[in-house]
């Protein structure tokens, strides 16, 4: 999966020509979809055990202003995410998350129907209701991290588009327990892999 962010953006300097501009300044876009989060193999050391975190799909939207040809600020949101947790030999826990992105995006300029982008911003990922079976009163501290963001946009008409896209997201958070204390640090990092509709305005 490690891949993909790199496919895309090898596709994207390929597909990239010199015809008209792929967005205009002034221009809007909206997007729903649908974001499919997969944290790393390997989350770290939680209680003096190996953890791992599940992966969860949501809805999500987009918009993104262009505030100069095919450069565009796009803020990502989505419906709460629910992930499962597993400290092997400890215990679980569930919990919910939001990951908000701010990206700054360039959207290459193309003569086809496929618009390439390129994008990186800022990530910040809140954490609540957390349930577990450790010690019953586990929390996760917010995060803030490095967000990178790569698709495809295929062109349905001049206001419509089917895009296709990864993100990888650097999502760390601390792991504490009122009547334990400091757990560890969870090392999320997920790849999050869309699929949505685009409105052009």
């Amino acid at each position: 999966m490690k891949t993909s962010l790199l496919a895309i953006a090898l596709t994207a300097t390929a597909l990239a020509g010199s015809a008209a501009d792929a967005q205009s300044k002034g221009d809007w876009t909206f997007g729903l979809g649908l974001g499919y989060v997969s944290p790393k193999s390997d989350n770290g050391t939680l209680a003096g055990a190996e953890s791992h975190v599940g992966d969860n799909a949501r809805p999500t939207l987009t918009f993104e202003y262009f505030f100069a040809d095919n450069w565009g600020v796009e803020v990502l949101g989505a419906l709460p995410f629910k992930h499962n947790i597993n400290i092997d030999g400890v215990g679980k826990a569930d919990t919910l998350q939001l990951p908000p992105v701010v990206s700054l995006q360039y959207h290459f300029v193309n003569s086809s129907t496929v618009t390439p982008f390129l994008g990186a911003g800022l990530n910040y990922t809140t954490f609540w209701d957390t349930d577990d079976s450790v010690s019953g009163d586990i929390k996760l501290e917010d995060s803030w991290g490095l967000a990178l963001h790569a698709g495809l946009d295929y062109a349905l008409t001049d206001h419509s588009a089917i895009r296709t896209d990864v993100r990888w997201i650097d999502i760390d958070t601390k792991v504490k327990s009122d009547s334990l204390g400091d757990l560890g640090t969870a090392h999320i990092d997920p790849w999050v892999f869309g699929i949505s509709y685009i409105w052009k305005f």
